[in-house]
């Protein structure tokens, strides 16, 4: 295991697993979920930013929508 790993409390690693199911998750949504206030939640999100554990948001595109149709390698 990660070292920085232990680091991380249970509500910690909830938040982690529902930020990757939907990144869109909103502060009231991810604090219902794990049991801390907004202000609580929000400010365990900025710190995992902060920290690296997330590196980033990204929207994951249809190439067929957008018209790129496919890409090869």
């Amino acid at each position: 295991m990660n070292p920085e790993a232990s680091d991380l409390d249970a509500v910690d690693r909830n938040l982690l697993r529902l930020l990757q199911e939907d990144g869109r998750r909103t502060t009231l949504d991810l604090a219902a979920r794990v049991g801390l206030s907004p202000t609580g939640t929000s400010l365990r999100v900025k710190r995992l930013f902060r920290e690296g554990y997330i590196t980033a948001v990204r929207a994951v595109l249809d190439p067929a929508k957008i018209g790129r149709g496919t890409l090869v390698f």
